[in-house]
C-alpha cells in the first residue's frame, strides 16, 4: 500500500476535515477523489496505490465521514455545502489546477465545482452518476442509510455486506468483501465493527424535494471542453445506460466504459476502470 500522510483544513463553521496526500510528480496537477454518500477516503486507497508517485492524490473525507468534523447541523449534508468545502481545500492548498474523480455523490460534486472551478479544472472521472438519478437506486439508498448496525468482528462484518450487497459485486471473494468492510465502517471505542459516518447524513436525504434539489444539466455542461470520462456498473440501479449516452452525446470529449457484472458502483480497480483512467490520465497531459 502506498504510503500517504494525513491533512486537514478548515471549512464551513470552522468544521476541520481530513484528506489522505499521497505524494507525486510536481510538475502534473494532483487528483481530487471525492467519495460517495457513506464512503470515506479510504475508498480510493487501490487508486492511489495505483497512481501515487506519477501522481499526487488528495483522498477526501467529506464532513461527517472518516476522520472529518461531524456537522452540528445535519441539513449541511447536501452537495452544495458538500461543493464549498472541497473549494475551500483547493484555495487552502492554493491549486492552480487539478483533476477530479467523483464516486456517485462524488461525482454530483465534481459536476457543480467543474462550472465555479473551470480554468483549474483539467479532467474528471465520474463513477456511477450523472445529471439524472434512478429512483429504484434511490429508494434503496434511503432504505439503508443512517440505520445504525455493528458487527462483533470484521470477518461477520464482510459476511454481512456480501449477503446484502451481493448482486452488486457477485463475484468477489471473501478477501474483497473484507477490504470492502474495512472501508466503509471503523472500530468502536466499545470493540464494535460500525459504520464510519455520521447517521444524520440521512436526515437531507430523505427530504420530499430529494438529496440534490438543482437540476444537473446545466452543471454537467461545466465539462465542456475538459477530458472526461464516465465509470459505469453494468448492474447500477441509479445510473442508466440511457443516462450515459445522453452525457456523451452532449460532451463528445466525455469517454464511457462500462465494467460488467458490477452495480453501484465499481470500484476503479476493474481492469475496464483502470484502461479508462489510465486514457483519461494521457488525454489530461496532452491538453496542459
Amino acid at each position: 500500500m502506498a504510503a500517504w500522510t494525513d491533512g486537514y483544513w478548515q471549512a464551513g463553521n470552522d468544521l476541520r476535515l481530513h484528506y489522505r496526500d499521497y505524494p507525486g510528480r510536481g510538475d502534473r496537477p494532483p487528483i481530487l477523489c471525492i467519495p460517495g454518500l457513506t464512503r470515506n477516503a479510504r475508498d480510493f486507497e487501490g487508486v492511489a496505490a495505483r497512481l501515487a508517485g506519477d501522481w499526487r492524490v488528495l483522498c477526501l473525507d467529506l464532513r461527517g465521514r472518516g476522520d472529518s468534523a461531524y456537522a452540528k447541523d445535519p441539513m449541511s449534508y447536501v452537495p452544495l455545502t458538500y461543493v464549498g468545502d472541497v473549494a475551500a481545500l483547493i484555495d487552502a492548498l492554493d491549486l492552480k489546477r487539478f483533476v477530479l474523480f467523483g464516486t456517485s455523490l462524488g461525482g454530483l460534486i465534481t459536476m457543480l465545482l467543474s462550472t465555479s472551478q473551470k480554468g483549474r479544472l483539467k479532467g474528471a472521472l465520474l463513477n456511477d452518476v450523472g445529471p439524472e438519478l434512478d429512483g429504484r437506486g434511490l429508494e434503496r439508498i434511503r432504505g439503508y442509510v443512517g440505520r445504525s448496525q455493528s458487527w462483533p468482528t470484521w470477518l461477520h462484518a464482510a459476511r454481512y455486506f456480501s449477503e446484502v450487497q451481493g448482486e452488486v459485486y457477485p463475484d468477489w471473494t471473501l478477501d474483497q468483501w473484507l477490504i470492502h468492510a474495512k472501508r466503509l465502517c471503523r472500530l468502536s471505542g466499545a470493540g464494535r465493527i460500525v459504520f464510519d459516518y455520521d447517521m444524520k447524513i440521512a436526515e437531507p436525504f430523505r427530504a420530499p424535494d430529494g438529496p440534490i434539489g438543482v437540476d444537473l444539466w446545466p452543471a454537467l455542461m461545466g465539462l465542456k471542453g475538459i477530458p472526461s470520462l464516465i465509470v459505469r456498473g453494468e448492474r447500477s440501479d441509479l445510473f442508466t445506460a440511457e443516462t450515459a449516452e445522453k452525457m456523451t452525446a452532449r460532451l463528445p470529449e466525455m469517454e464511457s466504459v462500462t465494467v460488467p457484472r458490477v452495480g453501484h458502483a465499481p470500484t476503479l480497480e476493474e481492469p475496464e476502470a483502470v484502461a479508462g483512467i489510465d486514457r483519461l490520465l494521457e488525454r489530461v497531459l496532452k491538453s496542459l
